[in-house]
């Protein structure tokens, strides 16, 4: 090797050319839907929603509500995924902590596999609640009454 301080240069700039290239293909931060946001205020919904005598929002479906009454009594799952952890790799909901969110199955009628419905939940016990029914792709927020409300 005649001039080692080349391939030292070569090396660097491939180095920095891979970190640079890295960075530029990052999606962009993401921006949440205002009921998402990390605020108390904002976990209600912004606009009062139809509710069933539950005290649950009526855009969750019946199995929805099954899902629920399970993950307060603490199971059983018919699930082995349900309990999880959700990683929130899709980056839709905020930021929290690994672990902090747990993932569970909404039956779908009718579907040969667990579907796309879920309900992902935050806290342990759980202080928020999401419902997806397209796979991680967006999420509602909701608040579920405490066990002794219903």
């Amino acid at each position: 090797m005649r001039n080692p301080r080349l391939l030292i240069t070569a090396i660097a700039l491939l180095v920095l050319g891979l970190v640079v290239n890295h960075f530029m293909q990052r999606p962009p931060a993401p921006q949440f839907a205002p009921e998402l946001q990390d605020t108390a205020a904002a976990r209600a919904p912004s606009a009062p929603v139809a509710s069933r005598d539950d005290g649950l929002p009526a855009f969750l479906p019946a199995e929805a509500r099954q899902t629920i009454a399970l993950i307060q009594r603490g199971g059983p799952f018919t699930h082995r995924q349900d309990g999880s952890t959700f990683g929130n790799r899709e980056q839709q909901l905020p930021q929290r902590p690994p672990g902090y969110y747990r993932e569970y199955t909404v039956d779908t009628p009718g579907a040969r596999t667990r579907g796309t419905r879920r309900i992902v939940t935050g806290g342990d016990p759980p202080e928020a609640w999401y419902y997806t029914d397209d796979h991680y792709q967006s999420f509602r927020s909701f608040n579920v009454p405490a066990q002794g409300a219903q």
